[in-house]
């Protein structure tokens, strides 16, 4: 643990470029979310000088900003093994230090995470306080403000500091507002607000009313009024790179024992000039070059995401009925594409995947066609609005699933394994999925023009493992699959981009198998699997979805139903979660390469 509490000012500014340094080195080389990081530095050090991690709880909102926290820590040495398999995670992870406290990788979960300490510490009598770092657009979802709510009630102690890296809640308001931030930290002005309340309530009605106008036309003017209002003592804004007056802030807020808010106004990628300012490029980014900021490697020319983009923008500027939301993430869907050439029906409703369903539910019900476009592991948020607000009512809303499968570098918290297994569960969903570039237009075409339910398909993160147009692309039908190469004894059942894999693996078999795209997980095409059962003496199920709920088991609960009697074996994903590293590292450690799978049904086929 570096020891910050014995440092002057000047040391402690010193640290901050050495930090700043540290992570820039190791992202350059490594890819990882930097801007962020570059804007969080002196937050992170004030408040491991005011506050102590080993006993406050330090909660970091999403934690893809708390690299300077991991390097405090005693991991700087280990930091050059960030996001590499078995390495340092991007994210806080307890189970990697006890400095880390809560796993996040999800947004607007730390303000709940801090209630739940503050009620515990106070149940248990103790000395300690949490402390809670959110960004200004995690403050943008439902459950940040549930825990608000919660927060302004019950009056905890907790120290909430909101890294407002956007400026948008407030623009700062020069030395008045500085002033205030100061004085309204300390006990004297907390104890003359609460005694002019009282006084306040004792004066004669035409006072009170000319009193209580006066207070609030003076609360306007500050940029704290959501947040006094809510029950909290606010403070800010204050500027989130000058060490001394964070210290200065963060001690007073310690010690007003109560919920304090503390609104500081950060510049992402501060320090490393080419990343300052409002670049979403630079939020998570590839390897790159320090000196100009250039990629290591050039960006492929084309991948899911941009197919995706492209074939949807195409047909909505022919069908006028086409919408489409996503949830905060309209560059990595490629949603931002559809924003910019249709922003009257394209929206980006920031972190709220609920809202942005059930908002889509009701256009659906209106007679638009609607794209929800989400990552895998963010629509898990919107379960309850798919079932409720979708599903029951059979409303016609199309679920574009981006990075599906093995994401990669972010890890357990955002790999896309489970939507098969809790989408295969709701009654009225039909599940689908490309194998290629081509099939994934063919998959938004048939969403377009699907309106008897809700559907869902999903696609991976970087490329298909098929070269597009491997085999020759028809359009989808409803429920049926499709043989693409006859073999013998044994048969491959792919999904989406299990289906590139199955490939590759006949390719080292010498195409012994017969090869089918099963294409829908939902309805399962009945006849051609049981036609396959019955001609074949086992079936191999690829599948990047987990085994609990997956393709496998439900393939094997259809034959069991008609009493045909096959081995049955899955490659799909253990009831485990997958931790982070390259893709094609994950896979050889899971055994779910091509050359791995392959060794496997070589050493099976001479049991046949």
């Amino acid at each position: 643990m570096i020891d910050l509490k014995s440092m002057n000012i000047d040391e402690l500014y010193a640290q901050a470029r050495g930090i700043r340094s540290r992570i820039i080195e190791i992202v350059s080389k490594n890819g990882g979310h930097l801007s962020s990081n570059l804007g969080s530095v002196e937050l992170i050090i004030a408040m491991h000088y005011v506050f102590d991690c080993n006993k406050d709880p330090f909660i970091f909102d999403v934690s893809h900003q708390a690299y300077a926290h991991k390097l405090i820590t005693d991991r700087w040495d280990s930091f050059d093994t960030l996001r590499k398999i078995n390495g340092i995670s991007g994210f806080t992870k307890p189970s990697e230090s006890s400095s880390d406290y809560f796993i996040a990788g999800h947004s607007s979960t730390s303000l709940s995470l801090g209630v739940g300490a503050a009620r515990a510490i106070k149940l248990n009598n103790e000395d300690r306080i949490p402390i809670v770092l959110i960004g200004d657009g995690a403050m943008s979802a439902g459950l940040a403000f549930e825990a608000l709510d919660e927060i302004g009630d019950i009056k905890y102690p907790m120290i909430i500091i909101l890294n407002d890296n956007e400026m948008s809640i407030s623009k700062p308001i020069g030395a008045i507002s500085k002033y205030l931030s100061t004085t309204t930290a300390t006990k004297m002005y907390q104890g003359m607000k609460g005694g002019i309340k009282k006084i306040l309530q004792n004066l004669p009605d035409s006072a009170m009313y000319m009193a209580k106008r006066f207070e609030e036309s003076f609360k306007l003017i500050t940029p704290g009024i959501l947040f006094e209002e809510l029950g909290l003592n606010y403070i800010g804004p204050i500027d989130g790179h000058n060490i001394s007056e964070l210290i200065n802030i963060f001690q007073k807020a310690k010690n007003l024992n109560s919920p304090v808010l503390i609104h500081a106004q950060t510049t992402k990628g501060y320090g490393y000039k080419i990343a300052e300012g409002k670049y979403e490029k630079w939020h998570s980014v590839p390897p790159f070059c320090i000196d100009t900021g250039i990629p290591l490697s050039a960006p492929k020319s084309s991948n899911p995401t941009k197919v995706f983009a492209n074939k949807l923008l195409e047909l909505a500027k022919k069908d006028e009925k086409i919408v489409g939301v996503t949830a905060a993430m309209p560059s990595g869907t490629g949603v931002d594409l559809l924003i910019d050439n249709l922003p009257n029906r394209f929206f980006d409703v920031a972190i709220a995947e609920a809202h942005a369903t059930t908002s889509m539910a009701a256009m659906a019900k209106e007679g638009y066609k609607p794209f929800v476009v989400v990552y895998s592991t963010f629509l898990q948020r919107a379960f309850d609005s798919i079932i409720h607000d979708v599903s029951i009512m059979n409303l016609p809303v199309k679920f574009a699933i981006d990075r599906a499968g093995i994401v990669g570098e972010d890890g357990e918290t955002h790999q896309g394994m489970f939507d098969i297994s809790y989408l295969n569960l709701i009654p009225n969903m039909v599940i689908f999925a490309p194998r290629d570039d081509e099939s994934l237009e063919l998959s938004v075409e048939f969403a377009a023009n699907y309106n008897l339910s809700p559907v869902a398909f999903r696609y991976p993160r970087g490329g298909f493992l098929l070269p597009n147009k491997t085999y020759q692309n028809k359009d989808f039908i409803l429920g049926r699959a499709e043989i693409l190469h006859q073999g013998s004894e044994i048969a491959f059942l792919g999904f989406g981009n299990g289906v590139g894999r199955a490939h590759l693996v006949n390719e080292i078999l010498e195409n012994k198998a017969t090869l089918v795209d099963l294409r829908f997980a939902k309805p399962l095409d009945v006849d051609l699997i049981k036609s396959i059962a019955k001609t074949h003496k086992k079936l191999y199920i690829f599948s990047d979805g987990v085994k609990l709920g997956g393709i496998a088991q439900n393939i094997s609960s259809i034959l069991l139903e008609d009493s045909i009697f096959i081995n049955v074996r899955s490659f799909e994903f253990e009831d485990d979660f997958i931790p982070h590293g390259k893709t094609t590292e994950i896979e050889k450690m899971l055994n779910l390469d091509p050359e791995s799978i392959s060794k496997i049904i070589k050493g099976e086929l001479q049991e046949l």
